[in-house]
């Protein structure tokens, strides 16, 4: 597939003739494995230039449609028929939406964030059985009338004053950044964050450098504001800037999870932050850091965060409840220069005004009381024996099959194996034995990594051992990992 990016057409007429190709590929017109004339060919035949094609084409691999193989041509993906429409008295979604609606509706569909009752070794899950509910209520109880009269009415779309306080206060503390309240906008989890972020600081047709592996929803998200998402690999120190911005020198944005990089774990290294925040000077461009379970360091060293290092503004630091204390809360922020504030909260107010003002409250005192702090430090000593019993059962159930390496930090672990084993083999006789096992395959875009994911935070021993016991008979079965 070419690379070059392009510029010779108006948004507009890249949009046209995307959807144009996307319908012929939906329609049948190009069939599932079928070869895509040249792009020459088809910038031909539509009365357009080159670039305008190529851009097209970029997209639809980029969402899965198409599939290009060096040296050989662009071939249509066999899995772009299975897209599911949504029907209403006979008509489509596809013809109901508009061209902008379509894009962000089947983007979507391609990011399926799982909404089952999470079972092992599923990832993403915390000990939600553990977060001190009655602790919560009572803090619910002391509430004064004056506060919830407060709290009733319509708030601040960057948030709560008391909780961005707490929170400025508690990220000096727990990942050594200093930065102001003001700089803070509470958000609904990290996507929210993430979804403000492309708004405003992207266009139709911006560079993305993203890491491969990486998570899904950071790449839809993108996709769907019409943005690029160019994959850059990982390594042993993380995200390999010096490859990223020699392979996309225009790129504006960068999206890193550096404290643990998700999903394989590993940590960036000093020399590899030295370099991404040279880089985003260089090129004036932003960094958007995900933290989303940096607080789970079991070590008796914690790795700052990458926006502790920033001296320039250029890092936009990303946080979230979820993982911490439980997704249901729908909290999260974003750490910005103070310039941007006011930009931010205000596109958070045209889609949803603010957070549930009564829970940005307890939040707050949960956090400024030191609640939070010692919650973290109980799941972190949880967390860690959950992870040694993990490791423990699954070398046990499958002779030696999966012996996982410990790690210091985060919530679940990566087991890499061959490029040439099909992982979603097993995960698919995983699921039938009841065990969720994701496929590392399944955040790649061209990485040829492969291997599974093994979380172990929402689970107790009990469970993590039967979980162990009906995959090592999946592993007997089919005569090893494959």
């Amino acid at each position: 597939m070419p690379t070059q990016r392009a510029t010779a057409a108006p948004p507009e007429k890249r949009q046209q003739v995307y959807l144009r190709l996307r319908e012929a590929i939906e329609s049948g017109t190009f069939a599932p494995g079928a070869r895509l004339p040249a792009s020459r060919e088809q910038a031909r035949a539509l009365g357009v230039s080159r670039n305008t094609v190529l851009w097209a084409l970029e997209r639809l691999q980029a969402e899965g449609y198409l599939v290009a193989r060096v040296g050989d041509g662009t071939y249509v993906s066999e899995r772009s028929s299975a897209t599911p429409r949504v029907a209403a008295r006979g008509v489509s979604a596809h013809q109901l939406l508009s061209p902008r609606g379509r894009l962000i509706a089947e983007t979507g569909l391609r990011w399926d964030p799982l909404a089952s009752k999470p079972l092992p070794f599923r990832i993403g899950q915390p000990a939600l059985a553990e977060f001190p509910f009655a602790l919560w209520q009572r803090l619910e109880r002391q509430t004064t009338t004056t506060q919830r009269v407060a709290c009733a009415g319509y708030l601040d779309p960057a948030g709560h004053a008391p909780l961005r306080a707490a929170i400025a206060q508690w990220l000096l503390v727990s990942r050594g950044i200093r930065c102001e309240a003001a700089q803070i906008v509470v958000t609904a989890g990290s996507q929210q964050a993430l979804d403000l972020i492309a708004r405003l600081l992207l266009d139709v047709g911006d560079e993305v450098l993203v890491e491969d592996p990486g998570y899904p929803g950071i790449r839809a998200n993108l996709l769907a504001h019409g943005v690029l998402a160019r994959p850059v690999p990982v390594d042993d120190e993380g995200l390999c800037i010096a490859h990223g911005a020699a392979r996309w020198p225009r790129a504006k944005l960068a999206v890193v999870t550096p404290t643990h990089q998700f999903p394989l774990g590993v940590r960036m290294s000093l020399a590899r932050r030295t370099a991404l925040l040279a880089w985003a000077g260089a090129q004036r461009a932003w960094i958007v850091e995900d933290d989303y379970d940096g607080e789970f360091q079991y070590g008796p060293q914690r790795i700052p965060a990458l926006c502790s290092m920033a001296h320039d503004a250029r890092v936009l630091y990303v946080g979230t409840f979820s993982k911490s204390l439980g997704a249901g809360l729908r909290q999260g922020f974003v750490v910005l220069p103070e310039a941007l504030v006011d930009a931010f909260a205000r596109a958070r107010a045209l889609s949803d005004r603010h957070s549930p003002g009564a829970t940005q409250d307890v939040l707050a005192r949960f956090i400024a009381d030191g609640h939070l702090l010692r919650h973290l430090r109980r799941m972190r000593e949880l967390y860690r024996a959950r992870q040694a019993a993990m490791i423990h059962q699954l070398a046990r159930a499958s002779g030696g099959a999966l012996t996982l390496a410990p790690s210091l930090q985060g919530m679940h672990l990566a087991h890499e194996v061959g490029e040439r084993v099909r992982d979603t083999g097993l995960t698919e006789r995983a699921a039938a034995a009841g065990v969720q096992l994701a496929p590392i395959s399944r955040y790649c875009i061209d990485a040829p990594r492969r291997g599974w994911l093994f979380g172990y935070a929402g689970y107790d021993e009990a469970a993590l051992g039967r979980a162990a016991r009906a995959l090592g008979r999946q592993i007997d079965a089919s005569g090893g990992l494959r």
